[in-house]
């Protein structure tokens, strides 16, 4: 018997039990869709970290105090206060790799303009922390280095303190606000960036000189953490490589002894945060996967329960010439069009949901093809793996014993 003919015989056998036949689609729709959406969600949340995390430059670099660890916990505290203004110096002075460095110190509280006030961070910086993360001053202008030798009081604001302390819309630029008692003059704003992927303001913040923050604020003399970045990202490894050759020599620290700092490059947290969101999605997928094996074994069920109705068709179409091989196929063929119709609406499903997440909800989800691809192929195994023992069962039927079945 040619294909053409199992063909149309299996459809008739699906249009007679329509119904049937839908309720055995179900479980594989909502299992592939499940799969389609799982996939999407992963991947669209996989690639807007990613963004976020490039949108700062993949050639960062971040140098933080502390490097003994035991157990997760820092074993001496003053690992703490490692980093120094001479070592920001030393690396000015003989980098080669690195392209903009910029010391860190941070200090959160509260801000004020007359009667409005918020609650922020303020970063201690340079000049250069522009051009590592990527940001623009919209309005006015960035602090100079001189304002850094004199420890000038004067400030770059990001566009949510703006809209904190002058709701009504008036100009900032020049105005003295005051944090944690101290004046700052507002001397630029930064452009907007919004929120970020993990939901935080990126413009609830306040640059300031870093030697103003640490004299005027803090009472400190060492820095939260140093920030670079590499020439380019090809040459993010010799970056790091040198800036460790340069910290060890300030630190005087001795050959085979162990850092007393960290640091880490934006490729290597982009690669962990894709190592992990690897780990979710295929926890997801594993878990929206058993409901495929569930479907399987309902398409075994309902051909199982069509075998044994049709016993005499079966019968009947061997006694007139049919062989156990035709009707084996006519019944494997009949559950792997269950299988993949059944995943191709599934597909269309899944599709349909993350496309509205994505547009209407603003939620990052993209479907890779390639789990499109994987979902028909697994909508055959499961047609052909659950089909096979029904379809066999029918082939291996004595004729005459059929034809007389009641």
């Amino acid at each position: 018997m040619n294909f053409i003919n199992l063909l149309k015989i299996a459809l008739k056998a699906i249009a007679n039990n329509a119904f049937r036949s839908f309720l055995s689609m179900l479980g594989i729709i909502i299992g592939v869709g499940a799969v389609i959406i799982m996939m999407a969600i992963g991947q669209g949340s996989k690639n807007s970290i990613k963004d976020q995390i490039s949108s700062m430059g993949s050639n960062m670099i971040m140098i933080r105090p502390g490097g003994n660890m035991f157990g997760g916990v820092r074993m001496d505290p003053s690992d703490m206060q490692t980093l120094k203004v001479e070592d920001y110096e030393a690396i000015v002075k003989n980098k080669y790799y690195v392209n903009y460095v910029s010391p860190e110190v941070t200090t959160s509280g509260q801000v004020i303009y007359g009667a409005n006030n918020a609650s922020t961070t303020m970063y201690g910086e340079s000049a250069e922390y522009l051009d590592i993360n990527s940001r623009v001053v919209a309005e006015g202008e960035m602090f100079s280095d001189d304002d850094i030798k004199k420890s000038s009081k004067v400030c770059v604001v990001g566009q949510t303190i703006v809209d904190n302390l002058f709701p009504n819309g008036g100009d900032p630029i020049g105005k003295t606000i005051r944090f944690k008692s101290i004046p700052f003059r507002i001397i630029g704003v930064l452009k907007a960036k919004g929120y970020n992927g993990m939901g935080m303001d990126q413009d609830d913040l306040i640059l300031a000189p870093y030697s103003t923050v640490m004299k005027r604020l803090q009472a400190q003399t060492y820095f939260g953490s140093i920030n670079c970045s590499a020439l380019s990202e090809e040459y993010t490894d010799q970056a790091i490589t040198e800036l460790t050759g340069i910290l060890r020599e300030t630190h005087k620290i001795k050959e085979g002894a162990e850092d007393n700092f960290s640091i880490h490059s934006q490729q290597e947290i982009m690669e962990t945060m894709d190592s992990t969101m690897n780990m979710v999605t295929l926890i997801l997928v594993v878990a929206a996967g058993f409901s495929l094996l569930v479907a399987g074994i309902g398409i075994m069920n309902i051909m199982l329960v069509s075998v044994t109705e049709r016993t005499k068709e079966i019968g009947l179409r061997m006694s007139v010439g049919a062989s156990g091989l035709d009707i084996c196929n006519q019944f494997l063929l009949e559950s792997i069009m269950i299988s993949v119709t059944g995943g191709a609406i599934g597909v269309g499903f899944g599709w349909l949901v993350s496309f509205a997440a994505n547009t209407l909800l603003n939620f990052p989800a993209e479907v890779p093809l390639w789990s499109v691809v994987v979902s028909f192929i697994v909508c055959v195994i499961i047609g052909v793996g659950f089909g096979y023992f029904p379809a066999r069962k029918a082939a291996r039927m004595d004729p005459i014993e059929a034809i007389r079945y009641e």
